[in-house]
C-alpha cells in the first residue's frame, strides 16, 4: 500500500499544476516529502494513464526535457498538449523554462 499512497500523493500535486505551466519530477518529489524519489514520481506518472484527471504532460525533467513523451499515445502528443497550452517546445525541450515553471 505504500506505493499506492505515494502514487496518490504524486497525482494530487500534478492535479494542481496550472494550465500552461510545467514542473519537474524532482519538485514533485520534494513537495511530497520524498526529495530523492524523482524517479519514483516518473513511475507514478507512467501509471497515471488510467487517471484522466492527472495532467502528466506538464511534468518534465529538471532540464526541461520531455522525458516522459514515450508514455503518451502518438509520437508527439506530450509536446502537442503543452504547445496547446502555450508552452514553447524546441527539440523536445521546454524553452524559457523559468517562465513556465511552477513550484509546487
Amino acid at each position: 500500500m505504500i506505493e499506492k499512497d505515494f502514487f496518490q500523493r504524486v497525482y494530487e500535486v500534478v492535479q494542481q499544476i496550472p494550465y500552461g505551466k510545467i514542473t519537474t519530477y524532482g519538485a514533485i518529489a520534494k513537495k511530497i516529502g520524498a526529495p530523492k524519489s524523482a524517479r519514483m514520481v516518473g513511475y507514478a506518472l507512467n501509471a497515471s494513464a488510467m487517471h484522466e484527471d492527472v495532467p502528466a504532460h506538464r511534468v518534465v525533467n529538471r532540464k526541461g526535457l520531455l522525458t516522459g513523451k514515450h508514455h503518451f499515445q502518438g509520437t508527439n502528443l506530450m509536446q502537442q498538449l503543452l504547445e496547446n497550452e502555450g508552452v514553447e517546445i524546441k527539440e523536445n525541450t521546454v524553452q524559457n523554462f523559468n517562465e513556465y515553471f511552477w513550484e509546487p
